[in-house]
């Protein structure tokens, strides 16, 4: 779990996918990850993209608009039409200023009102979106101007009057709480502000802001707040236009000389070849070859024109020559691609098999040892104190199955026939019949209880270990399979590449419906870490091998996942995981274990995991008597 008394963000996993499929999509860059930040920028090196924590709001409406928009600003606004030159130059000369941090904020607040509008003009559907947006931001910069009066930032003053004349919804408003100065600065600076309605390009921008600098550069020192982030991400190593100019390929061929050809002395075909390169130099000749490798060769004048443009992995062809020939009449269709026998080699595989984040995840078996003494003394004890509770839910579950058992099939369509005979008149099909003699089948399910054994449940693990007792006795008794796992990452041993993660296997289904196996459960321990993804991706894996009918995973866990570069996108590989559990038919329900009463913050993390399938448990000690009902159901679900 996760402690962090300075960020209490919550991670919404639905909103969060919508955004990062949206980012994907609208930027046509499918390896381009989506991240939450402190500010809204592209980083088309890294291929990252964030939204800001500003939109961390309680109002989902303007939550969702908020980052939404966000998105729309920087993969169809900056990525495509911001000028890097002209943002770089504005950057270059506003260095050795003293206002530079407002300087940085002026030109992303005018370039964004800017973009704003060239997005709803090619994309109206976005307008309610950025509707929301302007509504809450005047709000907000609202809130703001009155602080910065009070707490005397002129300059963080100053640039809220800014975004509330450009962005006020009747002209010439007023500003009563606002110092006299800054409103006559205000006024002084509106023909300059006004220009930013008639700016057809960045550059237009920047000088808008170069001139608001310029003017302002001696009578303030710098602002305090930051409310927005520079959209470009180590601009300074841009060259081309637009970020989008740079993820087109420009590079030159080494030579520059031209192949000469005879036109009248060419073979001609009547047919066009459908494979083309946009830097082939081609008239309308028609040759009987095809060139890939553009970056060392000839400029030829193959035509182009087709319906295939090439690309980097296509392999380089000469001159396309045949013969005709008798086929052989084999079948090649079983043979598999040389890229599948190169990964076959090498014993790896062209995707990540448990999610992107897990790349370097290890998975460690650790077999459970022989109980000691001790162990054995305590899991007695334990079961003392969850024997009632046991009993009772037993007793339940063996009286469902032995009514089930009797209880005669009705409604058939033959058999014993039945004293109910007026479906006859009532229905066009009757089914009048009933049998008595064919029994009902026992309950036809596997379990996987899922411990969370890292360091945060150093005061839980006692009391958590009553309710796996619970768990196992009640199985037990009913001879249904299940798997006890603990699960933490090694901390200390982490290295770049390595994230070791221990599986520490208590109960097998294969030894859990003998006896003498519990006290093993005595034997987990709290840990280190724990990535809740990779671990739900392993364990699934087995549970989904099994040949029962009804399956279910069980989560024992105290709070969200925190493992090495795991932090953020913790809860959203977490999320990925227990949907692609419950794709395979595999019910997963997190439990979350409390010392105390339950805040929303904990609440909200839970549900964005798990969604409804999922129990919160106020106190460890409360553990048997919330877990009971729910094993409960989940038995009956299955006989």
């Amino acid at each position: 779990m996760k402690f962090n008394r300075w960020d209490d963000s919550k991670i919404d996993t639905d909103l969060f996918l919508q955004l990062q499929d949206l980012a994907t999509i609208l930027s046509s860059k499918p390896e381009l990850k989506y991240e939450y930040r402190h500010g809204s920028f592209i980083d088309i090196i890294n291929d990252k993209m964030s939204g800001s924590h500003l939109w961390d709001v309680a109002d989902p409406v303007v939550k969702e608009s908020g980052y939404k928009t966000d998105v729309f600003l920087r993969a169809l606004g900056t990525l495509r039409d911001s000028h890097i030159p002209s943002l770089k130059h504005f950057l270059k000369i506003t260095t050795e200023s003293r206002i530079e941090k407002f300087a940085i904020q002026l030109v992303t607040l005018l370039e964004d009102l800017r973009l704003e509008e060239y997005i709803i003009k090619a994309r109206p559907g976005t307008k309610r979106n950025f509707s929301i947006r302007r509504n809450y931001l005047r709000h907000y910069f609202s809130t703001q101007l009155e602080t910065n009066v009070t707490r005397g930032y002129s300059l963080d003053e100053l640039f809220c009057l800014f975004y509330l004349l450009l962005q006020a919804d009747k002209p010439d408003p007023n500003f009563p709480r606002a110092n006299q100065h800054q409103v006559e600065q205000l006024e002084a600076l509106k023909p300059l502000l006004y220009q930013v309605f008639e700016a057809k390009s960045t550059r237009d921008i920047t000088k808008v802001a170069e001139q608001i600098v310029r003017t302002l550069d001696e009578q303030y020192t710098d602002m305090i707040n930051t409310y927005f982030a520079f959209p470009i991400s180590s601009v300074e190593k841009f060259e081309m236009n637009t970020l989008f100019d740079e993820l087109t390929r420009t590079d030159e061929l080494e030579n520059e000389d031209q192949e000469e050809v005879d036109q009248d002395d060419s073979e001609y075909i009547d047919e066009k070849f459908s494979t083309w390169h946009r830097e082939n130099q081609n008239s309308d000749r028609k040759q009987t070859f095809l060139q890939f490798e553009l970056e060392v060769g000839t400029k030829t004048n193959i035509m182009g024109g087709g319906t295939r443009e090439t690309e980097d992995a296509d392999q380089a062809m000469g001159t396309i020559q045949g013969a005709s020939g008798q086929s052989k009449k084999n079948d090649y269709s079983d043979v598999e691609s040389l890229e599948k026998q190169a990964e076959k080699q090498t014993g790896q595989s062209a995707e990540t098999p448990y999610g992107e984040e897990n790349r370097n995840a290890v998975a460690i078996d650790k077999p459970a040892e022989l109980p000691s003494t001790d162990d054995e003394l305590a899991y007695r004890e334990a079961v003392t104190t969850i024997e009632a509770h046991k009993r009772r839910l037993s007793t339940t579950i063996e009286k469902v199955l032995e009514h089930k058992k009797n209880a005669p099939r009705k409604d058939l369509a033959f058999g014993r026939l039945s004293k109910n005979l007026l479906p006859i008149i009532t229905e066009e099909n009757p089914r009048i019949f009933y049998k008595k003699d064919l029994e009902s089948k026992d309950i036809d399910a596997s379990f996987t209880l899922l411990v969370d054994c890292s360091a945060s449940m150093h005061n839980k693990m006692d009391e958590t270990k009553r309710g796996i007792v619970l768990f196992h006795e009640v199985l037990n008794q009913l001879r249904i399979p299940h798997s006890i796992v603990g699960f933490w990452e090694d901390a200390n041993d982490v290295k770049e590449n390595y994230q070791p993660n221990y599986f520490h296997r208590i109960q097998s289904y294969s030894d859990s419906v003998y006896q003498n196996t519990g006290p093993k459960i005595m034997q987990l321990e709290p840990q280190e870490d724990n990535r809740d993804g990779f671990s739900i991706r392993v364990v699934t894996e087995e549970l989904a091998a099994r040949r029962e009918k009804n399956k279910f995973l069980l989560v024992f866990s105290d709070g969200e996942p925190a493992a090495a570069n795991y932090d953020q996108n913790g809860i959203i590989d977490t999320n990925l995981a227990v949907s692609e559990a419950r794709k395979q038919g595999i019910d997963v329900i997190g439990m979350f274990l409390s010392d105390g009463e339950i805040d929303e913050r904990e609440d909200a993390t839970m549900r964005n995991i798990y969604g409804k399938e999922r129990l919160m448990v106020p106190s460890v000690a409360e553990l048997p008597e919330h877990f009971a009902p729910l094993l409960k159901r989940l038995l009956l679900k299955s006989v």
